[in-house]
């Protein structure tokens, strides 16, 4: 993943405050009471207003709009693959936030030559608002794909069109005893988004999520499984988190699943149905499309045309 920078202050005694407001306002009452003790009260005066602009300044703002586009340029690209880059968009200010639920995603637009409309898809960001002052997009360029293909044909400084929260998922800590999820693909965005915000929310990182996951990730060749590096960290920092990779063109050597996700591997490696589990699926439409079956010929309560929030089977 980009490597992440501004974090956003959490409380009154948060470093930004530290070191960017009380020592030197400190510093500035020191200084004024030994050089000239009657100019004392118009510091305290300054020190003051400074410090309100501080606090001001640092406190961060929700930015989408559900029925509006905003253009948010282009501040960094790293690329992963042949096709698949993060594209790293700024907000308008270093502490401004998307304010984008855990589970949601955006609408991406842009005016594409020999289309008589702005062409639109949808887009799970794999950064988060605790980390304020971007919004990170994890996409691979397909051949006919015309957002992606637009996308990766941008220069630094360019804009993209974004509008959001879409979707019915909103993850809240407690929602499921323990989640199956399958994902194909770039499939893996609205996924990691929730691994990492349960994960942050774990016993020892201050919370008191308990969640379990269990997670296939199912790609055709091996130098496709995307962030693969950061997941089996995770798995390995996290003993609540399993992942377990299904190829079609297996290398060498390969210990993981082959062929595609078939319901023997869901039955061993995802939650058996339940009241308090949730399957999630997100891929391709055929992928899609066959693990509805799949989970639902294995007893999971059968999926909807369109997934709502309380879904047993949630497909994004």
């Amino acid at each position: 993943m980009a490597t992440p920078h501004t974090i956003k202050p959490t409380s009154a005694l948060s470093p930004q405050y530290v070191t960017g407001l009380y020592i030197p306002s400190a510093l500035l009452l020191v200084g004024v009471a030994i050089a000239k003790k009657e100019w004392l009260p118009f510091a305290v005066v300054i020190a003051a207003l400074l410090g309100g602009y501080k606090f001001y300044s640092n406190q961060s703002r929700k930015i989408l709009k559900p029925d509006a586009y905003q253009a948010f340029p282009l501040k960094e690209k790293t690329v992963l693959s042949h096709n698949v880059a993060i594209y790293r968009f700024s907000l308008p200010r270093p502490n401004d936030i998307l304010g984008l639920p855990i589970g949601q995603h955006m609408s991406v637009a842009a005016a594409i030559e020999g289309q008589p409309t702005e062409v639109v898809r949808s887009y799970t960001p794999i950064s988060s608002d605790e980390n304020p002052g971007y919004v990170d997009l994890l996409i691979k360029s397909y051949p006919t794909g015309n957002i992606s293909k637009h996308v990766s044909k941008l220069n630094i400084g360019d804009t993209l069109k974004i509008k959001g929260p879409k979707g019915a998922m909103v993850y809240t800590p407690g929602m499921v005893r323990r989640f199956g999820m399958i994902a194909g693909g770039t499939g893996i965005t609205p996924m990691l988004q929730i691994i990492l915000a349960i994960i942050r929310g774990r016993p020892r990182n201050g919370g008191k999520d308990t969640t379990e996951i269990d997670l296939i990730f199912a790609n055709v060749n091996f130098e496709d499984i995307l962030l693969k590096d950061d997941l089996d960290t995770l798995a390995k920092e996290d003993e609540g988190f399993r992942v377990h990779y299904v190829l079609n063109n297996p290398p060498e050597k390969w210990d993981g699943g082959v062929g595609f996700c078939t319901p023997q591997m869901i039955k061993e490696k995802l939650p058996a149905p339940a009241k308090d589990i949730k399957v999630l699926i997100c891929g391709p439409p055929p992928m899609v499309s066959a693990m509805k079956k799949a989970t639902d010929s294995l007893g999971y309560e059968k999926p909807r045309p369109v997934s709502k929030l309380q879904d047993q089977v949630f497909c994004f």
